[in-house]
């Protein structure tokens, strides 16, 4: 698949102004600072689409990218650093479980995990959620280029082994080289 255009269509931070439509789209999760922006901007092929920030937990809405004018990448809220009230994360939650469990254009959620970190418990419950809700998901283990290349499959398997999921269900990524880009979108072609 080649991304010839994207664009930044809007953000939302009221359940109530969800995107209900037709329009197939993926979905990036995970925890703060494990390189969500930085991802979708590599995958797209554009610096400053999805802001990106040495600050964790800047994305605090569902932020709506429209690529190709074929399909959506969903941006939503980072987990697992809080800086803020117990009423603003509720919310974030809230608002994030709104749209995974809403969506009728959601196709595929990818779970961003950093491939140097064991998955926290933050993660292993995302992956609950989206098993039990039975909502179709990859794993894309990031920042693989501050790995030798030789130790980005043991990493791989790692986390595979440490969430009891299958190999072929982990995608490596760097932002920084654009490894795995070609895999990923692969994976989003076969989708839309």
């Amino acid at each position: 698949m080649k991304i010839t255009n994207a664009r930044y269509l809007t953000s939302v931070v009221d359940k109530d102004k969800i995107i209900k439509d037709d329009v197939t789209e993926i979905a990036f999760v995970g925890r703060s600072n494990v390189g969500k922006s930085s991802l979708i901007n590599s995958i797209v092929g554009q610096r400053g689409l999805a802001k990106t920030s040495s600050t964790p937990g800047l994305t605090k809405m569902i932020n709506y990218f429209v690529v190709n004018d074929a399909f959506r990448i969903v941006d939503l809220p980072g987990y697992g650093y809080a800086k803020t009230g117990h009423k603003h994360i509720a919310n974030w939650a809230g608002l994030m479980e709104e749209y995974l469990l809403g969506s009728s254009s959601l196709k595929s959620v990818f779970v961003l995990l950093d491939c140097r970190i064991t998955p926290t418990e933050l993660d292993r419950t995302m992956i609950e959620f989206l098993n039990s809700y039975q909502i179709p998901y990859v794993v894309i283990a990031t920042k693989v280029d501050k790995l030798a290349k030789s130790k980005i499959p043991q990493a791989c398997s790692a986390i595979a082994k440490e969430l009891g999921l299958r190999k072929e269900m982990i995608f490596a990524y760097s932002s920084e080289s654009g490894f795995g880009k070609e895999k990923v979108l692969d994976y989003i072609e076969n989708i839309i």
